[in-house]
C-alpha cells in the first residue's frame, strides 16, 4: 500500500465512519461491519488504508483482531486541521486591521 496521508484517509465517509465507532472503543472487524453498509472486505481494506495513515493501530486478541484509535495519527490530522484554522485567524487579524487603517483614512 502507498503512503497515505492521515487527512486522504479521513476524507473519505466510510472511513469517517469507522473512525467515529472507535471513538467509543476498540472492537473487531465484525462489530465494525455493524456499523456501516459495507462488506467484510470492504471494512478491512478501510481499515488497512487507516493503518496505513497511522489513524488506528491492531492488536490481536485469540483469533480476533481488535481495532483502536491511534493517538499519535489522530494527533498529526488535528495539527494539519489546526494549521488551517491559525491561517484563518491570521488572515482574519489582517482584514480587520486593513478596515481599521482603511476606516482611519476615509475619516
Amino acid at each position: 500500500m502507498t503512503n497515505i496521508s492521515p487527512i486522504e484517509a479521513f476524507s473519505d465517509p466510510t472511513r469517517r465512519q469507522l473512525l467515529e465507532r472507535l471513538r467509543l472503543s476498540p472492537c473487531s472487524v465484525g462489530d465494525l461491519v455493524e456499523t456501516v453498509t459495507v462488506s467484510q472486505s470492504a471494512v478491512s481494506q478501510h481499515l488497512r488504508v487507516l493503518r496505513a495513515a497511522g489513524l488506528v493501530q491492531v492488536r490481536r486478541q485469540g483469533q480476533q483482531r481488535i481495532y483502536s484509535l491511534d493517538p499519535a495519527g489522530l494527533a498529526e490530522l488535528r495539527s494539519y486541521v489546526e494549521s488551517f484554522w491559525e491561517q484563518v485567524v491570521d488572515s482574519y487579524q489582517d482584514a480587520a486591521a486593513h478596515s481599521t487603517q482603511q476606516e482611519d483614512l476615509d475619516a
